[in-house]
């Protein structure tokens, strides 16, 4: 019965826009958590962690289905990280050595822009064998436990550049989202936009209209960031 609810093969609702697209029951619930968690992450409610850990879990479970190991494997680290933003945000007032929200100093967001743009110039020029070398890792791992797994056909990635992009910002984003800097919302608003066009050239126009609505989402935290920030200095 889990399992069955679980699949990807279990559909909530089919979609006719563009090519057509399927939504799955774990997807849509995925998906309503990794909105939740965003939502609460504005309203500075620590709780937006336990939304953030089933969202990637259940995305975890997805690319596990689809075979797409590389993406499993970031899903950890972003388990990860919302274990850390649980306890980074959750330690009491006396011992939490200042963390509210901010922005980063000068010459730490301009070292972040220029580390965030080597890094995915990197990834973009080599990220056909760093994906393929993930899902080996990944699938030498899963073998450990389920030896009838197989290796998938490893495609060369139509888009390198905005993947490389994705791939390093959601990293950066969520690790400044743990240390509540006002910039991880800016991060966050392009991830979106640069996901909104993925999808929308891949036809599949569902994924871009829930991009659309998780980049308003963002550009409301950006705001209310701001805000709190602004108090923060006036106290």
């Amino acid at each position: 019965m889990v399992a069955h609810f679980l699949s990807i093969k279990t559909v909530l609702y089919h979609f006719n826009l563009g090519v057509g697209y399927s939504l799955s029951y774990i997807e849509a619930i995925g998906t309503v958590f990794g909105l939740l968690c965003i939502w609460y992450a504005s309203k500075e409610k620590v709780f937006n962690f336990y939304f953030g850990l089933i969202n990637v879990t259940l995305f975890a479970i997805i690319f596990y289905q689809i075979q797409l190991y590389a993406n499993l494997l970031l899903q950890i680290f972003f388990f990860a990280m919302n274990i850390y933003g649980l306890y980074a945000w959750g330690k009491p007032p006396s011992n939490n050595d200042g963390l509210k929200i901010r922005w980063l100093s000068k010459p730490q967001l301009i070292s972040t822009i220029i580390v965030s743009l080597i890094l995915i110039g990197i990834l973009a020029s080599f990220i056909n064998p760093f994906f393929n070398t993930l899902t080996i890792i990944a699938v030498k791992l899963m073998q450990l436990v389920i030896p009838s797994i197989a290796m998938p056909t490893l495609q060369p990635d139509p888009y390198p550049l905005m993947d490389a992009a994705v791939t390093i910002l959601s990293i950066v984003a969520m690790v400044q989202m743990t240390r509540k800097l006002v910039e991880n919302w800016i991060v966050w608003v392009v991830i979106d936009l640069i996901s909104i066009v993925l999808y929308a050239n891949e036809g599949v126009y569902f994924m871009a209209l829930e991009y659309v609505l998780l980049s308003a989402i963002a550009f409301n935290g950006m705001l209310e960031w701001v805000k709190a920030v602004r108090k923060n200095n006036r106290d």
